[in-house]
């Protein structure tokens, strides 16, 4: 009964709601007049029955009449029909064709059937906190690295404390986020704005430790599904680069499900139906297509692709660092789209502004806002640097400093709650801005109000003192202090089921995206069969028939070395594969192979014998896909993944009877024979061969005690020597698959992604170096990093501002000429450029859509001139100066890393990246949105920099995306373009902008600037394409035509002539530093870059004693014997293997940290740092040296376990031969990747060649008997 009462109120619910937004849209304030015209522009949303139209009448009763599930899936369009009349016709919602989703999508601005249930979200006093090393003994060096791992066993045994401190993220906060009411998240770098999202959308990491309780609906996290009940949108952007971005929406949605749509709108349809309603035709159609699950494309996606203004790129890969694809801002709109298109009721965005431009931010906020109010969405939005209109779009604020929540409640009262602690905001500052900056200690100072009292710094916990005596404060005590009512949470608000679809539906999403990649990577595996055939065509002319003889027990060794090489050859190519779908082409290279081998190397002719072995193979490729497969998520990164790879396929081709005989084994080793995949697949291709007829000549060594050639040959070796062990082995290959896959699926259920270790990197005072700590025993830390395994780091640290206790650009830019160290010799530069154009192949994506010119014209008569001392927006120094102007000294020791796995944060990694231009002393600077990606403060500090390099003299060029007052009025002139590559400004700001904003005011129509209003945004949203169309005007043809053209022209042409006196402009080399200089910088960059790499040379070198020792366990002591043909066979197999897999191991395991060094190289080299010479010789030099170490310890574990004869000459020479050969194996895998575009192409070359080269080793076939 209480299950039916609530099934009768979420219908209730769900048909109140549809039919009551005409008169809801009246009680909002929307921000859209669009939407307002969009809703009401109907009489009403859901009429009684009484259409002029009968004939349209029919239809509509006709569509009613059919059952349930099919009028489901029919719906009303308006289209033309053939008498040329506008009517409605009959539409499969499930078939919609692309004309028909655009005319919805314009036709509606809301999403109508996703009812997402109000969702109160409730945190009470929620303490995070971690361990994390500090100081120097964070940084991941092989020496820390093997000293933590030493640390972490004893503290296992209880033997040695840990040495890491805990560090405190957040600190008792406490809070209520209401459904309908947008809340805005802010707080400077290190604040615990990332970790606060992360627990509230139950995605914490595992290794933090949390108390206190979060509860939605009164219900804790453990009593529903979080993942699905809400969605974390991330501030990093991981995608398919292949894929496009109408794909990777479309897959998103697919997976994420419709929730309850479906339901809820068959018992809507059924309600309407009894009450005799009909619904408006375009909303029910939408609706419908909207609520159907597992559609390959959805309606949705076209949806969202619209409102966050990707439908112009909706069919253009998404890219990555290799591949070009969109932009930085729209790979962050494509993230957010990923969860948008699902049915999530509370959504937590993590800076997702980062790369907009301040108008496409504002555009998106004010859809958030519109769907919060509209559909009851509960709703936080972490910004950076959001503008006063962005930032007046919010209902609620929450300010974090320090981990604590300084501020929470309407915007309204942010504030008044400030100025009554004694802080204003001042006039031209954004609020957004001043919360940033009023906690920090450096800039509170300017803020102060209470001019009859001297200022005294007030610290973030007086501040929450302040906010629980404030009256929102104590309102939010009183609210958290009334338990919720749980019968009052709607059934259908939190999740239970664990996926959105069945794990059928599931796996065919995933099946055709990973086909879809496959047919993306057509190349990949266009050249990879071409490989096999030419490996084939090698192999067979190698072992060809004509040269081998049958029969005899001699013969054996030349069939048994090309059943082996056959046998390396599809498990090298296994590396090479990818997941699940690589089915198909499994069995199309197993066959390739055998058809193009069986027969021209004259294996045993029966015709089951072939299929035999082709089954055999098929079902060795296919253990090891799955092999490595589940090796690769275990691993989890690609050097960890490459190393682990190469080693087990050293293990089970040792321990696989070829390489040493069963019989040598040592008992104690036996074990590891039985469970190699790779003994039975040789055990089967070999008793295929050696028991056909053709073997089964008398034995003629009466030592032997079997009765044929072939049973002798197979004993030898240790083989089983019964036909039904073939089936057994077939078997056992493909357990091993499932067994394999199991474990590959049970790795990505339970395995979190690799990240760094929690570091902390503490700012020692100069008269105090060790860390302080505070009453309560905790760190008190200015600068933080801690990194986690599903995140960028938490803590990210600036806190201070060097330059002046004014936060002022400007006053900063008047102080900078008295600061010494700025002024450095330089030769002060213009720029000039005049009816520039520039043009760039179509895209494919665009002539596919009917375009036929074969040129992309992207700028158009583009003129202007940069001068020295003007700072141009286009919408150095020593060392140590640059990195304290940039704020960098507390982060000197830090780890960089790789953007969105460890190191740096995004802000950090940011004013790295200008840094490092900056001390190049440049006379001519351009800045590529150096403010993107970083809050209100680091912008400022950017903007500071940026101003001191003007003032000395330099000529600075910046590309600014969300400039706040502050900033834009921070710049002298403006260049500013319109879409399409054409200029309608080119000028100087004034004071206050008042220039800019006069010359646009000018011209008719346009709309006058608000008091306080930022000038860029105004200029931005006056400027833009539909108020062009509105105005009927052209602002390029404007600017073309005025007296400011004519100026700049003028100026142009003046600066295009040399000064009298001036010399050429030119430099004696090509490269500021010469070949030797370049060369030590060089190899002291690499030194230290593999220094800190423990994941590569940590593993490689334990790798190599893991290996050693085995390879000493299975050869012990054989050293001496060589009394007998076998001991001298495995003898050399021992050399063999331990050369060509530990070899192997090095050419893969170095191509993943070639591949990463790679895409900096081209940006250092671009820039003029150095020449491709120096790289290459220091990274090779680098690489010598761990090489050589390597293959030190290699050599005395295997010389010694070996037991080879004791001679230093000997030891010596066997030391020289084993670091050639890994030398040239590690140069050749730095060689292919540098070769090759990526690392799956590298991967298919760096196999060819291993085969080739174990082909002709010497060892599968003797150079007297081969037919070279």
């Amino acid at each position: 009964m209480a299950a039916d009462v609530a099934g009768d109120e979420l219908v209730r619910s769900m048909s109140s709601k549809r039919m009551s937004f005409r008169s809801s849209s009246s009680k909002r304030s929307w921000a859209s007049s669009s939407l307002r015209e969009a809703w009401t522009g109907q009489t009403d949303v859901f009429q009684k029955r009484g259409r002029e139209d009968d004939e349209e009448e029919l239809r509509w009763v006709a569509l009613e009449r059919l059952p349930t599930y099919d009028r489901l899936r029919k719906g009303m369009l308006k289209q033309v029909l053939d008498n040329g009349r506008v009517g409605y016709e009959e539409i499969d919602v499930t078939n919609l064709g692309v004309q028909d989703k655009k005319h919805l999508i314009e036709s509606l601005l809301k999403v109508a059937e996703e009812d997402n249930e109000k969702l109160l979200l409730r945190f009470e006093h929620l303490s995070i906190e971690g361990d994390a090393y500090v100081g120097t003994r964070a940084l991941p060096t092989l020496l820390n690295s093997t000293l933590n791992s030493i640390e972490v066993v004893l503290g296992l045994i209880k033997l040695l404390p840990s040495k890491k401190r805990a560090v405190k993220i957040l600190r008792d906060v406490s809070g209520i986020v209401k459904p309908s009411r947008m809340t805005l998240l802010l707080g400077p770098p290190g604040s615990g704005k990332t970790a606060l999202l992360q627990t509230l959308a139950g995605k914490r990491d595992k290794d933090l430790r949390e108390s206190g309780r979060v509860s939605y609906c009164g219900h804790e996290l453990s009593e529903f599904v979080p993942q699905r009940t809400c969605a974390y949108i991330s501030q990093h952007d991981l995608h398919h680069g292949e894929m496009t971005v109408r794909e990777t929406l479309d897959f998103s949605g697919r997976c994420l499900g419709v929730g309850a749509a479906y339901e809820l709108l068959a018992e809507l349809s059924r309600r309407e139906k009894e009450a005799g309603i009909k619904p408006d035709p375009e909303i029910d159609a939408f609706m419908k297509a909207t609520a159907m699950a597992g559609q390959e494309t959805s309606l949705v996606t076209d949806y969202v692709l619209k409102i966050l203004g990707l439908d112009i790129c909706a069919d253009i890969k998404v890219g990555d660092e290799m591949r070009r694809g969109i932009s930085g801002g729209q790979k962050k709109r494509v993230t957010t789209g990923e969860m948008l298109v699902g049915p999530a009721k509370a959504l937590f965005m993590d800076e997702i502004s980062t790369g907009l431009d301040s108008s496409t931010t504002f555009l998106m906020v004010k859809f958030m806002r519109q769907m919060v109010h509209i559909m009851d969405v509960t709703m936080i939005i972490s910004l950076l640097q959001p503008a006063p209109e962005t930032f007046d779009l919010f209902d609620d604020i929450i300010l974090l400093s320090e981990g604590q929540v300084v501020y929470q409640g309407p915007r309204e009262n942010v504030l008044e709650f400030f100025e009554n602690v004694g802080f204003k905001c001042p006039e031209r500052k954004g609020v957004a801005d001043f919360l940033q900056e009023v906690t920090s200690k450096k800039d509170q100072e300017q803020y102060w109000c209470k001019k009859n009292e001297p200022h005294r710094y007030t610290s973030v916990p007086e501040f929450v003192d302040h906010f629980h005596n404030f009256h929102i404060g104590q309102k939010l005590s009183e609210e958290l202090g009334i338990p919720y009512d749980r019968s009052k949470a709607h059934p259908a608000a939190l999740v239970k089921e664990k996926y959105g679809i069945s794990n059928w539906e599931l796996f065919n999403a995933c099946f055709a995206r990973e086909w879809l990649l496959m047919k993306r990577n057509s190349f990949i595996y266009i050249f990879k069969t071409t490989q096999i055939t030419i490996m084939s065509i090698i192999a067979m002319t190698v072992f060809l028939r004509t040269k081998m003889k049958h029969g005899r027990l001699e013969d054996g060794g030349k069939y048994y070395g090309a059943l082996f090489f056959s046998l390396i050859n599809v498990m090298f190519n296994g590396m090479a594969e990818l997941a699940l779908t690589m089915i198909p082409l499994s069995l199309m290279e197993s066959g390739i192979w055998i058809c193009l081998t069986y027969y021209t190397i004259g294996f045993a002719p029966a015709p089951s014998r072939f299929f035999r072995q082709l089954l055999a193979f098929f079902s060795i490729h296919q253990m090891a896909l799955s092999l490595f497969r589940f090796i690769g998520a275990i691993g989890r990164v690609q050097v960890v993944s490459v190393t682990l790879g190469t080693f087990t396929l050293l293990l089970v081709f040792v321990l696989s009877g070829f390489i040493v005989a069963k019989d040598d084994i040592e008992p104690w080793m036996i074990w590891g024979y039985y469970i190699s995949p790779m003994m039975y697949g040789q055990n089967a291709i070999a008793i295929n061969e050696f028991l056909d007829e053709r073997w089964s000549a008398p034995n003629p060594d009466p030592s032997i005690p079997e009765p044929t050639v072939g049973k002798v040959l197979l004993r030898a070796r240790g083989m089983f020597k019964e036909d039904y062990w073939y089936w057994i082995c077939v078997g056992a290959l493909l357990g091993f698959s499932v067994l394999f896959n199991i474990c590959f699926i049970m790795a990505l259920t339970f395995l979190n992604p690799l990240g760094d270790s929690k570091s902390v990197i503490v700012e020692e005072d100069d008269n105090n170096k060790s860390g302080k700590q505070s009453s309560n025993g905790q760190l008190q830390m200015r600068s933080i990093e801690l990194s986690t395994s599903s995140a960028a780091p938490m803590f990210q640290g600036i806190d201070a501002v060097k330059n002046t206790p004014d936060n002022s650009i400007h006053r900063a830019a008047e102080n900078a000429p008295t600061r010494t160290g700025m002024v450095l010799p330089f030769q002060p530069l213009s720029l000039a450029f005049n009816h520039v154009n520039y043009y760039v192949n179509m895209p494919a994506e665009m002539k596919s859509q009917g375009i036929e010119e074969s040129r992309l014209q992207l700028l158009r008569d583009v003129s202007g001139a940069f001068r020295p001392g003007i700072l141009t927006a286009l919408v150095g120094m020593f060392v140590e100066e640059v990195m304290d102007l940039v704020e960098l000294n507390p982060l000197r020791n830090s780890m960089v890393g790789l953007p969105g796995v460890n190191g740096l944060s995004t802000e950090q990694r940011k004013r790295l990246t200008i840094a490092v231009e900056m001390v190049a002393n440049p006379s001519i600077i351009f800045m590529d949105e150096p403010t993107s990606g970083l809050d209100a403060r680091a912008a400022a500090i950017v903007m500071r920099t940026v101003r001191n390099t003007v003032d000395t003299g330099r000529t600075v060029v910046c590309t600014i995306h969300q400039p706040s007052i502050d900033i834009f009025e921070a710049f002298d002139e403006l260049l500013l373009m319109k879409r399409g590559g054409q200029v309608i400004y080119t000028g100087p700001l004034g004071h206050h902008s008042h220039k800019l904003v006069e010359y646009f005011e000018a011209i008719p129509n346009v709309s006058k600037i608000k008091d306080g209003y930022n000038p860029a945004t105004w200029m931005l949203e006056i400027s833009s394409h539909a108020v062009e169309a509105q105005l009927d005007v052209d602002f390029a043809e404007i600017y073309a035509n005025s007296e400011l053209y004519k100026k700049n022209q003028e100026l142009i042409k003046e600066l295009s002539m040399p000064a009298p006196g001036s010399n050429d402009l030119c430099f004696p080399t090509k490269y500021s530093q010469s070949f030797v200089t370049q060369c030590k910088a060089c190899f002291w960059k690499q030194y230290w870059s593999y220094w800190r790499n423990p994941r590569y040379n940590a593993i490689r070198l334990l790798m190599t004693i893991v290996i050693g020792v085995i390879f000493g366990l299975i050869f012990w002591n054989k050293g001496n014997k060589t009394h007998k043909e076998r001991d001298l066979l495995n003898l050399l197999g021992a050399m063999y293997a331990a050369v060509l897999f530990h070899g192997g191991t090095n050419t893969a395991a170095v191509q993943s940290v070639v591949a990463i060094e790679r895409t900096v190289f081209y940006r250092e080299r671009a820039a003029g740092m150095y020449s491709a010479l120096p790289y290459a010789f220091a990274q090779v030099a680098v690489e010598i040296i761990y090489v050589a170490i390597q293959t030190f310890v290699y050599t005395l574990i295997l010389y010694s376990m070996i037991g080879f004869h004791w001679r230093p000459e000997k030891f010596l020479w066997f030391y020289i031969f084993i670091l050639m050969c890994f030398l040239y194996f590690t140069l050749y895998g730095m060689m292919v990747i540098a070769l090759t575009p990526g690392p799956q192409i590298a991967a298919i070359v760096m196999s060819f060649f291993l085969s080739f080269w174990n082909l002709f080793s010497g060892f599968l076939i003797p150079r007297p008997v081969s037919n070279v």
